[in-house]
């Protein structure tokens, strides 16, 4: 990868650790607080790529509150069940109330 690549994925993960525990961003808000506002598919791959990375990950899902990446956690609902560990309630495989849970880092940070 090049290197301007690398360093808006660790832009990126730098955001996603700041999610807050029990609350759920999405690729897009991410993106825009970025700057990068037609980049949430790259925010994307970088969660893909955050394995090992102590990035919370699971807290990242599509602007609808779908878990478009539950298919990248080890077992079937991982996911789903990280998020529920949390107090955040999930229902076929899309975040209940996401509105309410929704935190956005373009007014939060």
């Amino acid at each position: 990868m090049q290197d301007n690549t690398l360093n808006f994925f660790e832009k990126v993960y730098e955001v996603a650790r700041q999610i807050p525990y029990g609350r759920v961003t999405s690729y897009g808000a991410i993106a825009n607080h970025l700057g990068a506002a037609r980049s949430a598919r790259m925010v994307g791959y970088a969660m893909n790529g955050s394995v090992g990375r102590d990035v919370p990950a699971h807290r990242v899902v599509n602007s609808n509150g779908l878990l478009t990446g539950k298919h990248h956690f080890e077992g079937t609902n991982l996911m789903q069940q990280l998020l529920e560990s949390e107090g955040v309630k999930v229902r076929n495989n899309q975040i209940v109330d996401f509105d309410k849970v929704f935190w956005d880092p373009g007014i939060e940070l």
